[in-house]
């Protein structure tokens, strides 16, 4: 579940701004360089994020994270997930008050 919840932060932030750098993204997240790198490798592997070099761009290290259609599906997935858990969690908590 936290390799989901991983992600599921990952892409979003991707959506956000698809040109931030792997320190940027890193750092927003509260990740470490090594294991941002590992997930966005993981996540290009599943086929939901594309990673493309700036071709222009003088400095090489520069990327782009795009969303691949696979990705916005499970992004979407992952946030009806989500909502459905914080809402059995609400339930169970106006259960326990009532």
């Amino acid at each position: 579940m936290n390799n989901n919840q991983d992600h599921f932060d990952i892409l979003r932030k991707l959506q956000k701004k698809p040109n931030s750098t792997q320190r940027e993204l890193a750092e927003e997240l509260g990740f470490s360089l090594g294991k941002l790198n590992y997930c966005l490798k993981a996540l290009q592997q599943k086929g939901l994020v594309k990673i493309e070099n700036f071709k222009k761009n003088p400095n090489k290290i520069n990327y782009f994270y795009v969303l691949t259609p696979a990705g916005i599906a499970e992004k979407t997935k992952l946030t009806i997930n989500f909502m459905k858990r914080k809402m059995k969690e609400y339930d169970e908590l106006k259960k326990e008050l009532d």
